[in-house]
């Protein structure tokens, strides 16, 4: 995306790339990939996490010293609204947006060629457990430190090879590495409508912990990090309102009654037109976001949490409305519109609420 007065326009090779992802992913992460993933309990398909690998989509943010391709968050950005459309099932999420840039930020050399090497190459999958339940705390043990309590709604976290867990300690909010092999962890995979997307509660006692970088980095660190978490959700969730509004559509375009197709009554054009300038703007929103954290703007932490409200909203509404036009048949569970649908609530509960988002901005704003 280059700067053109405002959020700019995005260039050829970033073009190339959605139509690349678009085409892999339509071939991956079909319906029926998507179900078996889902309904099996599948946490990935090893096949598409080693394509993607070779790809260089996990290291595609991941600079180049450290065994990624140094690119900005536009190339992550339009990744991941594609992988939207396509409700992709992989810890992608989890390793690329959340771990990856934690450890990028709070990292010491040492521990970056260590870690994020492994990731860009998807042989190390990593998630990032720092949520507003959390009550993990940290105490030094021998040469390390020492986890006990429980951090809750962890994304992929019975899966992740290694966690980075934000914890209480004497400098303040401290950031640890924890491998998946630790004494004391146990992982408890949640039940959660959305089954394309998997959480766990962790549960630390006396889990041995290394020190990511330096003590009382936590809070400065998650905030930057889950910014810009929030603008990657909010792609993703523009992804998945495209494809519902297509969707539907089409089903409108073809299926008749009274002998018209249902999209020439009125009443079901007024619903689409509407739903369409509602993606539109979203995607407005959700594009200057994007803009605005690979410049580095003093403008992310406003825009953040307005985009991550707006744009999953958006998603949402454009689910329900899929499955209200499309009628009884979207109500089936053959269709494919109740995954969309559960996929949207669930990112409008992922990384805060709406009215959650809007009160950080309100804050932010101080009014």
């Amino acid at each position: 995306m280059t700067q053109s007065g405002s959020a700019g326009v995005f260039t050829q090779e970033q073009e190339e790339l959605r139509e690349s992802a678009r085409r892999l992913l339509a071939e991956k992460s079909g319906s029926a990939d998507i179900r078996r993933l889902a309904e099996g309990g599948e946490s990935f398909d090893p096949d598409t996490w080693k394509q993607i690998a070779e790809l260089g989509w996990l290291g595609i943010a991941i600079p180049e010293e450290y065994g990624g391709l140094g690119y900005s968050f536009v190339e992550l950005f339009v990744i991941l609204e594609e992988m939207g459309r396509r409700l992709l099932v992989a810890p992608f999420f989890s390793s690329i947006v959340l771990a990856a840039p934690a450890i990028e930020l709070a990292g010491n050399d040492q521990q970056k060629k260590n870690l994020l090497a492994p990731i860009a190459d998807g042989s190390l999958r990593a998630t990032l457990a720092a949520t507003s339940g959390t009550d993990a705390r940290a105490t030094q043990a021998n040469e390390g430190y020492a986890l006990d309590g429980n951090v809750s709604f962890v994304l992929d976290g019975a899966d992740a090879d290694t966690i980075i867990v934000a914890a209480a300690s004497d400098g303040g909010t401290s950031l640890f590495v924890v491998e998946s092999n630790a004494s004391g962890l146990e992982r408890v995979p949640l039940t959660t409508l959305d089954e394309t997307r998997r959480f766990a509660e962790l549960r630390f006692s006396s889990t041995p912990a290394e020190l990511l970088g330096e003590a009382g980095n936590g809070d400065s660190v998650l905030t930057q990090v889950l910014d810009r978490a929030a603008i990657a959700l909010a792609g993703e969730a523009i992804g998945g309102a495209q494809e519902c509004l297509e969707q539907t559509v089409q089903y409108a375009k073809d299926r008749t009654q009274f002998d018209r197709p249902v999209g020439s009554f009125q009443a079901i054009q007024h619903r689409l037109a509407d739903l369409y300038m509602e993606v539109e703007m979203a995607r407005s929103a959700a594009y200057y976001a994007a803009w605005a954290a690979a410049e580095n703007s003093d403008e992310v932490p406003r825009v953040a949490p307005l985009a991550k409200a707006y744009c999953t909203e958006t998603f949402f509404h454009a689910a329900s409305e899929s499955i209200q036009v499309h009628a009884g048949i979207g109500f089936t569970w053959e269709h494919d519109a109740h995954l969309y649908f559960k996929r949207a609530q669930s990112s409008a509960l992922f990384l805060g609420t709406a009215a959650e988002n809007r009160e950080r901005l309100a804050q932010r704003l101080e009014i």
